[in-house]
């Protein structure tokens, strides 16, 4: 197993270039480097540095080494962090904004993964554009939100992003539509959907909602919205009974009704990325909003 003062002696000889040198930025002897490189050097079969009368620098190996003991190093020091801000801070509350269609599906997961850790949730269910405001006048610690294609969320600069989750787009059409059998559709392909009822959301300012009209634009259709709401569930009932086409994320896909089809998009633009946005201060998000983060991401893989 590789031991994490193999990595700092590493580190310090690629930025020091040389062994002595790394020894002084240590604060270690010269026989301690050397004693961890050669163990290190064991460990993965091959030498990760070479010297010479000019110094020390690493082989192709050893930069490697260097790029993924960077990261290892990291995360070692983040673990430490956020622990002792975790044990300092004790019991925390955090105010939290989530989208209806990821709250129904993950929520309870992020709760129970973060009350593990000290931390409760006060939850506010919204949709995107109100839960940038929250976030930007402060009224939400955090909040779950997500943009699609090349569309900005209006977040104020001191609002620190992190991305959690890429959830793709899929056309979802009754099963009895005559492009129920394309097996995946293109722009071209979406675009035989002009004539169709589509079903969008309610809420201004939704980006996905943005990107349909646009691709309808270009080809100078009018779009037809049949109904509009944001809740996914209604989306795909209606579908069911043939009233018209959407767009519903993949994390719908387990929940989907009988007399719905549901076809992957080529285009990258259709896919929405699920971005979890706080306010922040230079030193970046808080130890409880690192947690929060995580924890939507293990709260969205435990889905598969």
């Amino acid at each position: 197993m590789i031991d994490l003062r193999q990595l700092q002696a590493l580190s310090a000889v690629a930025a020091e270039g040389s062994v002595a040198r790394a020894a002084a930025r240590l604060g270690w002897s010269q026989p301690t480097v050397d004693y961890h490189l050669k163990n290190l050097d064991r460990l993965v079969g091959t030498e990760l540095t070479s010297r010479s009368s000019r110094g020390s620098k690493l082989t192709n190996a050893g930069l490697l080494m260097l790029e993924r003991g960077d990261e290892i190093l990291g995360l070692a020091d983040r673990t430490l962090t956020d622990v002792r801000d975790l044990a300092e801070l004790g019991h925390v509350r955090l105010r939290f904004g989530i989208f209806p269609t990821a709250a129904a599906r993950i929520l309870p997961g992020i709760a129970t993964r973060l009350s593990e850790l000290g931390i409760e949730l006060d939850a506010t269910l919204a949709e995107v554009m109100p839960l940038v405001g929250g976030v930007n006048q402060h009224t939400l610690d955090a909040a779950l939100v997500y943009a699609a294609g090349s569309y900005a969320l209006p977040l104020r600069a001191e609002v620190h992003t992190t991305h959690v989750f890429t959830d793709p787009m899929l056309l979802a059409l009754p099963a009895h539509h005559e492009l129920a059998d394309v097996e995946e559709f293109d722009i071209a392909t979406l675009q035989r959907l002009s004539a169709e009822n589509w079903v969008m959301g309610s809420t201004p300012g939704d980006t996905l909602d943005d990107l349909v009209r646009a691709l309808f634009e270009t080809s100078r259709v009018k779009l037809n919205v049949a109904v509009r709401t944001d809740d996914y569930a209604v989306v795909l009932g209606l579908i069911a009974a043939n009233m018209g086409v959407a767009l519903v994320p993949s994390l719908m896909r387990s929940s989907v009704p009988e007399g719905v089809t549901l076809r992957p998009i080529t285009d990258e633009r259709f896919t929405r990325e699920l971005i979890l946005a706080a306010p922040a201060g230079p030193g970046g998000p808080s130890a409880a909003v690192r947690q929060l983060a995580e924890a939507v991401r293990r709260s969205i893989s435990a889905l598969d």
